[in-house]
């Protein structure tokens, strides 16, 4: 059994669903990215040093864990930590409209035009809609396989839109003893 897994992917790929979901099938602790990077939810970012420490601390709480989001760039330090590793990947077109679904969920009419949210909602799907063409000075598919190629550990890779029960299905089927 692998205990400490790591879930990267691009914005709204599922990384959070997928490890909420493993965490109620698995001896496995769920933590996010979201929770060390931000000090307010998407507003305020907390200092590398800081998100740092936090991570360390919890990792080291729990024996069995499983991390979604990226530590890319700001959480390098943690690479030899895992022992598994699920890059998620969908095409671009279901991710945004995931995205822009989850801004409404969230917000409701004020990231709509003239809302108070609108400008930080569009510039957040404009940051997600880099993912796929980008290189290395943001987060992207160009930073995330660079940073996979450095990892030791196995990794799984799902490239397509998956339900979560199949992705579930997936790493459940490779957790199994031979």
């Amino acid at each position: 059994m692998k205990s400490r897994i790591h879930i990267l992917g691009a914005a709204g790929s599922g990384t959070s669903t997928l490890g909420a979901s493993l965490s109620e099938v698995l001896p496995h602790t769920h933590l996010d990215t979201d929770d060390y990077f931000w000090i307010s939810k998407y507003t305020k970012q907390r200092q590398v040093p800081a998100r740092r420490q936090m991570l360390k601390m919890d990792l080291s709480l729990y024996e069995n864990w499983i991390l979604s989001g990226a530590t890319c760039g700001w959480g390098n330090n943690f690479k030899s930590c895992f022992d598994l590793v699920i890059f998620l990947w969908i095409p671009q077109g279901i991710r945004i409209a995931r995205l822009q679904q989850r801004e409404f969920e969230r917000y409701g009419n004020e990231v709509l035009a003239g809302g108070s949210k609108y400008d930080h909602s569009k510039e957040f799907i404009k940051w997600a809609s880099l993912y796929d063409h980008a290189g290395m000075e943001v987060r992207s598919k160009t930073s995330h396989e660079h940073w996979l190629g450095e990892l030791s550990c196995p990794i799984i890779r799902m490239e397509e839109d998956l339900s979560v029960d199949e992705r579930v299905d997936i790493v459940l089927d490779y957790l199994k003893p031979n």
